[in-house]
C-alpha cells in the first residue's frame, strides 16, 4: 500500500486508495455505456459486434493503464463517440470504404499522432486552427451524433417532401428510446452518477417488460473472440493510396487530437492539477491517448480518446492516476458480460447519442458569433455535419470558407500557413468526392 501511495503521490495530492477506488468506479459507471454503444455504431459498417465489444474493453483498459501509470492523471480513455460515427457512417457507409481499410486509417493517424507528440509539435498544430473553429467542430459532431441518435430511435425519419420528418409514435420500439431519453435527462439534471448508463439499463428493462426486447440467453460468458477484427489494420495499410483515404486519416487525426487536448485540459483544471495555466506531463497524457488509439486500431475499434465522463470521478475526489487504473480494471472485468449485447438495441443506445450530442453542443457558446468572418465558417461546420450526414463534408465547408471570410474582413495576415494547407487539401477532397 505504501508503494502505491508513493507512486501515485496520494498523500501529496490529498487523496487515498479508497477515494481513488470510488472515483474509478464512478467514472467507469458513467462511461460504461460505450461498451454497448460502440459495437452498435461500428456494427453498421459490417464489423463483428462481439469482437468490437472485446476490442473496446481492451483498448479502453490499456489506455486507462497508460494514462494512470505514465501521466498520473485521473482521466479515463475509451473509443470516442462522434469519431466512431464518422468511422461507420461517413467513411464506411458514405464513402464506401471497407471497415478494414478504415481501421488502417486509424492506425496511420495514431502513428502520426505519436510522432507529433514525440517531436512536441502539439502547440503548433493546436495554434494553427482558430479556437472558434475548434469549438464549432466539437459542436458540429455533437449535432451529427444527436441526429444519428434521433434516427436510430425512430424519432425522425426520411421524407420525400421535407427530407426529414417526425417518426411514427405507433412504432412500439420508439417508446423505448423516448422512455430512456426522458429518464436519462432527469437523472443527469439531478446529477446522478452514471446517469447515461442507468438510463440505458432502465430503457432495456422497459423494452423487455413491453415485449419489444427478448431476454438474453445468459448474463455472463467468456469474452467474444477478437479474431474477426484483430490485425486487420496491418493488412490494409496499402489501401491508403488515394486523396480520399488521406482526408479520412487527417479527419481521424484532427478530431481525435483536438477533442483529446481540450478534454485533458478541462479535466486537469477541474481536478486542480494545472500549474501556471499549463498542464504538467501533458506529453505523457497525449502519449497515452495516441498509444491507446494505435492499440485500438490493431484490436479492432475506432479512435480512443480521453473521456469527459472522467469528471464524475474527479467530482467525488479522484486526483491521481490510480483512479484511471481502477477504471481499466473495471473494463477488463466487464468483458464477461457480452451476452447483454442482445438486449442493448439501437433504441436503447439512442438516448446516449442524443445526450452526448447535447453536451458537445455546449461548445456553441464559446464561438464568437459577433464577427461574421468567424461566424460564417463556424456555422457552416456546425450545420454542414448533420445536414450532409458527413463530419468531413461539414469540416470541409468551414475550412474552405475561413480563409475567404478572413481576407474579406482584411484579416488575411491572421491565417496560419497550416490553415492554407488545409484549405487546399479540403478543396481537393471536395472535388474528388463530388466529381
Amino acid at each position: 500500500m505504501n508503494i502505491i501511495r508513493k507512486y501515485f503521490d496520494l498523500d501529496k495530492l490529498g487523496t487515498n486508495i479508497k477515494i481513488e477506488f470510488l472515483a474509478g468506479l464512478t467514472t467507469f459507471v458513467s462511461m460504461s455505456y460505450i461498451l454497448f454503444v460502440n459495437p452498435n455504431v461500428l456494427g453498421v459498417s459490417g464489423m463483428d459486434k462481439g469482437a468490437v465489444f472485446t476490442a473496446t474493453a481492451l483498448a479502453s483498459a490499456l489506455g486507462c493503464f497508460i494514462m494512470g501509470l505514465a501521466s498520473n492523471y485521473p482521466i479515463a480513455t475509451a473509443p470516442a463517440l462522434g469519431i466512431n460515427a464518422f468511422f461507420a457512417y461517413t467513411a464506411c457507409l458514405g464513402m464506401h470504404v471497407k471497415w478494414q481499410t478504415a481501421l488502417a486509417a486509424v492506425f496511420v493517424a495514431s502513428f502520426i499522432f505519436i510522432l507529433i507528440t514525440m517531436f512536441k509539435l502539439r502547440e503548433k498544430i493546436i495554434d494553427a486552427i482558430p479556437v472558434d473553429l475548434k469549438h464549432a467542430i466539437s459542436a458540429g459532431i455533437g449535432l451529427f451524433i444527436a441526429f444519428l441518435g434521433l434516427a436510430n430511435a425512430g424519432l425522425v425519419e426520411a421524407s420525400k417532401s421535407t427530407f426529414v420528418t417526425v417518426g411514427s409514435l405507433k412504432n412500439p420500439t420508439v417508446w423505448i428510446a423516448i422512455f430512456g431519453l426522458l429518464v436519462t435527462i432527469v437523472l443527469m439534471i439531478m446529477n446522478v452518477p452514471g446517469a447515461i448508463f442507468i438510463g440505458m439499463v432502465l430503457a432495456a428493462i422497459f423494452g423487455i417488460l413491453t415485449g419489444q426486447i427478448k431476454l438474453p440467453t445468459a448474463v455472463v460468458s467468456s469474452a467474444p473472440s477478437i479474431a474477426p477484427t484483430f490485425g486487420q489494420a496491418f493488412k490494409h495499410i496499402g489501401d491508403i493510396n488515394t486523396m480520399q483515404m488521406w482526408v479520412i486519416v487527417l479527419t481521424f487525426l484532427l478530431v481525435t487530437f483536438f477533442d483529446t487536448t481540450g478534454t485533458l485540459i478541462g479535466l486537469a483544471s477541474q481536478a486542480g492539477l494545472m500549474k501556471d495555466n499549463k498542464m504538467p506531463r501533458v506529453g505523457r497524457a497525449l502519449a497515452a491517448d495516441s498509444g491507446a488509439m494505435m492499440a485500438g486500431s490493431i484490436l479492432g475499434t475506432s479512435p480512443v480518446g480521453a473521456y469527459v465522463e472522467s469528471s464524475a470521478g474527479i467530482a467525488v475526489g479522484g486526483k491521481s492516476g490510480l483512479t484511471a487504473v481502477f477504471v481499466g480494471i473495471f473494463f477488463l472485468i466487464s468483458m464477461i458480460f457480452s451476452p447483454l449485447l442482445s438486449v442493448i438495441t439501437t433504441q436503447v443506445t439512442a438516448p446516449a447519442l442524443i445526450i452526448v450530442g447535447v453536451l458537445m453542443a455546449q461548445n456553441l457558446a464559446k464561438v464568437d458569433w459577433t464577427k461574421l468572418e468567424i461566424a460564417v465558417p463556424a456555422f457552416l461546420i456546425v450545420i454542414g455535419m448533420p445536414l450532409t450526414y458527413s463530419i468531413s463534408d461539414g469540416l470541409s465547408w468551414g475550412m474552405i470558407t475561413y480563409p475567404i471570410t478572413m481576407i474579406a474582413a482584411k484579416r488575411g495576415k491572421e491565417i496560419s500557413p497550416m490553415m492554407w494547407v488545409l484549405f487546399f487539401i479540403f478543396i481537393i477532397f471536395m472535388w474528388v468526392l463530388n466529381a
